[in-house]
């Protein structure tokens, strides 16, 4: 499986990877420059209030650690109405906005760290990135989510291989609802409270018309007494913005994508 990967890195000349700051990107990027240097990789991490800033930490402390050529980048995706009206297709309009801000930044062949995971669900962005010509090396050489893990452990990368999956924050926002960056901070923060008060395996703070929902792993759900609730949901109103204040907060089992509404299946 690596050799493989290796391959397909190696038969490129000069390579730029999107680098999110997750598993998939992280480990790309990692192999890439192992196998070809800093002469032939750039790393590019795009920043903006839909990035957690932990994830920015990740990449900047990797870059140190590993000797990257990092390039950090603003993609221009919040002065698009297409991406802050938030349709459903919202991903295509953030990953175009990126592939377009790498490719005037460098000519070199821009990677992504798609795996064969995600063809299963709905990824506008992979239709962006087909306008852009770029290439994912996991889904030429067959990797799923589970071989990214398992090549993770094999570069000895410690807590990085059992990272749990966390898309941008804008993903937490329901179909159609405005992206606002002062609503983003808020779930950033929200988030980093019920992490913090229930280490729960997943959590989502999603915005939805009804309400703001905590969503959790059914076993950390099923931990929450009532009374927990209460204290919780008071101290998640106090992290609202005035733009959320006011709404219910509930607790509900953790689901993918549900914030997506209309999405093909």
């Amino acid at each position: 499986m690596r050799r493989r990967l290796e391959n397909i890195l190696a038969s490129l000349e000069t390579l730029a990877i999107a680098v999110s700051g997750g598993v998939d990107s992280m480990t790309l990027a990692i192999i890439a420059h192992r196998l070809l240097g800093s002469a032939r990789v750039t790393m590019m991490h795009a920043v903006s209030p839909a990035v957690p800033p932990e994830a920015t930490e990740r990449v900047r402390g990797f870059a140190k650690s590993e000797g990257w050529d990092l390039r950090i980048l603003d993609a221009g995706e919040f002065a698009d109405e297409n991406y802050v009206s938030n349709p459903v297709n919202r991903c295509f309009f953030c990953k175009g906005n990126l592939y377009g801000a790498i490719s005037r930044l460098s000519d070199r062949q821009v990677l992504s760290g798609a795996n064969t995971d995600d063809l299963g669900e709905y990824r506008p962005g992979l239709d962006a990135a087909r306008n852009h010509h770029v290439r994912h090396p996991y889904l030429e050489a067959e990797i799923d989510k589970q071989g990214v893990r398992a090549l993770a452990r094999e570069l000895g990368l410690g807590e990085l291989a059992e990272l749990p999956a966390s898309p941008c924050l804008s993903s937490r926002v329901e179909t159609t609802i405005a992206i606002d960056p002062e609503a983003l901070k808020a779930i950033h923060a929200i988030e980093r409270l019920i992490g913090a008060a229930l280490t729960p395996q997943t959590v989502r703070c999603r915005v939805r018309r009804a309400g703001v929902v905590i969503e959790l792993d059914p076993q950390s759900l099923d931990r929450i007494t009532t009374d927990r609730q209460s204290d919780l949901s008071k101290a998640i109103v106090a992290l609202l913005p005035t733009t959320l204040a006011g709404r219910r907060i509930g607790f509900e089992a953790y689901r993918n994508g549900s914030a997506f509404v209309g999405a093909k299946q």
